[in-house]
């Protein structure tokens, strides 16, 4: 039926996940509802946004680690290509490298895989609604990274090995300025990959050029 009858149509979901068994057990999940109508399944981020773009789902569950097209590659198509539904994240994943990126990309809500069945219905149809959903973990993390400022994410020496990165050094040339081991400078950048959620040099030095960690080109004690 639609509006006009008085009823409310129920909520067009369609389940993103490259695990058969865990979108059969989704969909058996939310199917049980009947305010909620799975209208299509996805393999991976690649196939989640084909699908969104032809069956006009309200809400999309998207996995974040996925083969080929991730999650949150396919959340920022959806969202440069203007679909209009909702994206809550169902994944077994809640670091900060996992959650800030997603929230970033235009996730409404974040779940973790073992959430209770009442709890993801509520999710699915909060969305629609526009509100968030978020797993008290995740809601724990944003909560502690708006209260960090950017300058101290990093530590001192984290910021160091960054600057000089920044300045074209190596991590034998960082080493060497900095009196550390080639495998501690490694330590470091590790670590600041997954403090700024990026998974390379070049992207952990624009993104701590956008967060203005590297604005003065002295972090390094040059």
């Amino acid at each position: 039926m639609s509006p006009a009858d008085g009823v409310t149509p129920p909520v067009r979901l369609l389940v993103a996940d490259d695990h058969p068994v865990v979108r059969d057990g989704i969909v058996g999940m939310v199917s049980s509802d009947p305010g909620i109508e799975v209208v299509g399944e996805a393999s991976d981020g690649a196939e989640a946004v084909r699908l969104a773009r032809a069956l006009e789902p309200d809400v999309v569950l998207m996995d974040l680690r996925m083969p080929g097209t991730d999650g949150v590659t396919a959340i920022r198509e959806l969202h440069r290509l203007r679909v209009a539904a909702r994206v809550v994240v169902l994944t077994t994943y809640d670091s900060e490298a996992d959650v800030l990126p997603a929230i970033e990309a235009g996730a409404t809500g974040y779940l973790l895989k073992d959430v209770p069945r009442d709890e993801l219905l509520r999710a699915v149809h909060a969305a629609v609604a526009g509100h968030s959903s978020l797993a008290p973990s995740v809601a724990s993390r944003l909560v502690d990274r708006v209260r960090t400022p950017e300058s101290s994410l990093l530590s001192p020496r984290e910021l160091q090995v960054l600057a000089l990165v920044a300045d074209g050094a190596t991590n034998r040339d960082a080493g060497a300025r900095l009196h550390l081991s080639e495998a501690t400078v490694k330590t470091h950048l590790l670590s600041v990959y997954t403090k700024l959620g990026v998974g390379d040099r070049a992207a952990a030095v624009a993104e701590g050029f956008r967060r203005g960690l590297l604005d003065t080109g002295e972090r390094a004690g040059r």
